[in-house]
């Protein structure tokens, strides 16, 4: 049981307030009543037994003045509720490792916190929940040609995934609210959350391919049970969805306008999850994917990149032709790996599985051209021109796809699902 709800089991993991003004009142100190907790430095709860604020990755701005930067993840707990606010926000609240481990150690500590019934991330600012990862480190790493699982970008995914995994099977409500930009990581932090929620200014994708890399975070386990090939078409052309896509797809569950998060998020501390969202949750806008669902499920079935191609400029429906033109600008290999980690994912039961499989694509992953290359040019120097290698589908060989998924010895990811679930 959740607070008093019955637990629901939609995919076996079932368990902003604007962020300025989270961050606002965090600060002030002298607004806080005794016996809550006070912003601080990342760091073991204090004696007292309350969470402190965690600092993730923190350093200070100042230099000799002493001054400090606000932390990167801010954390609070008051009258039942956790509130995790990602707080990194001229980045779009960009993941990168101490946010990951921070988040880690509040969520693991509220899961046996009698004091704390319900948990709800939020994103700092008003652009969106989280952009990803952070991916200026990542590329820093691979074009060092600082690689494998004990590489600082390995460490890093290794602590996100099983964060991920924690997430899944969260024995409390945790409630993810995805306004605005939710992208690769910021979709690990929410789409395995137990109450997902999307407003209008949502924009939630997969945007690996486009990159050189592949969906991760347990993307493709999100990916690969979206009804009939929605997830094929939404990672291959990293397609940004709506409210009502992210709904449809299975990324989402309810939708709430932006203007009621704030109530919705003090509505939290005295009602349970399920009777707070229910106050402020509206209908969704309409999905613009499933009306097209009959020509993608049509081209997208197909079993190799080349012929999901050959459907679509075949279709004759001008989206088709679109989606055709948007996935020929993608890493070739980071298409055919990705497919195949897709139809591999559909036939795992459990987000651990998934997990595991994953960790041995990224970390490829991370030895690979297309990432630096991808990088590079949608990131760093942003000409928007990468030239991958192989150049092309054709070139790219099943024994090179097949190097994706090696085994990696003892620094497997190793997650094992809970005995009897799925």
């Amino acid at each position: 049981m959740r607070d008093g709800e019955a637990f629901r089991d939609r995919r076996g993991f079932r368990g902003r307030e604007q962020g300025a003004a989270i961050a606002r009142r965090l600060r002030l100190s002298g607004r806080i009543r005794p016996g809550e907790d006070r912003p601080g430095s990342a760091g073991a709860p204090d004696s007292r037994g309350h969470q402190r604020n965690h600092a993730g990755g923190s350093r200070p701005l100042g230099g000799r003045s002493g001054v400090v930067s606000e932390p990167e993840v801010l954390i609070e707990r008051r009258d039942g509720l956790g509130l995790i606010t990602l707080n990194r926000p001229k980045a779009i609240n960009a993941l990168n490792h101490p946010m990951a481990l921070a988040i880690t150690h509040a969520l693991r500590e509220w899961a046996d916190d009698e004091a704390i019934r319900t948990v709800a991330v939020v994103g700092a600012g008003e652009r969106g929940l989280c952009a990803g990862g952070d991916i200026v480190a990542i590329h820093t790493d691979a074009k060092s040609g600082v690689a494998g699982p004990d590489s600082p970008t390995g460490r890093f995914w290794r602590d996100e995934y099983i964060l991920n995994a924690l997430i899944g099977r969260y024995p409390k409500p945790y409630i993810a609210v995805m306004d605005g930009i939710v992208m690769g990581g910021g979709v690990g932090l929410s789409g395995h959350g137990s109450h997902r929620i999307v407003t209008e200014r949502s924009k939630v994708g997969m945007p690996e391919v486009g990159i050189g890399f592949v969906p991760d975070v347990g993307g493709t386990y999100l990916l690969s049970r979206a009804p009939g090939e929605l997830g094929t078409h939404i990672a291959l052309t990293t397609a940004r969805m709506g409210a009502g896509d992210a709904i449809a797809a299975g990324f989402a569950d309810y939708f709430v306008a932006s203007e009621h998060i704030p109530a919705l998020l003090d509505t939290l501390r005295t009602e349970t999850a399920e009777i707070a969202i229910a106050k402020f949750a509206s209908a969704a806008p309409e999905s613009e994917l499933v009306a097209q669902q009959q020509w993608i499920d049509a081209c997208y079935s197909a079993d190799s990149v080349a012929e999901i191609l050959a459907r679509l400029r075949a279709d004759g429906a001008p989206e088709a032709a679109k989606a055709a033109s948007e996935i020929l600008g993608k890493s070739p290999v980071a298409l055919k790996v990705t497919l195949r980690s897709l139809r591999a994912a559909r036939g795992l039961t459990d987000l651990e599985s998934v997990l595991n499989e994953e960790y041995r694509v990224s970390i490829a992953a991370l030895a690979s051209h297309d990432l630096v290359e991808g990088i590079r040019a949608q990131v760093v120097d942003k000409d928007r021109n990468p030239r991958w290698s192989p150049a092309s589908l054709a070139e790219v060989t099943d024994a090179e796809v097949d190097t994706y998924f090696a085994a990696l010895g003892d620094k497997e990811l190793g997650l094992v699902a809970p005995e009897g679930r799925k």
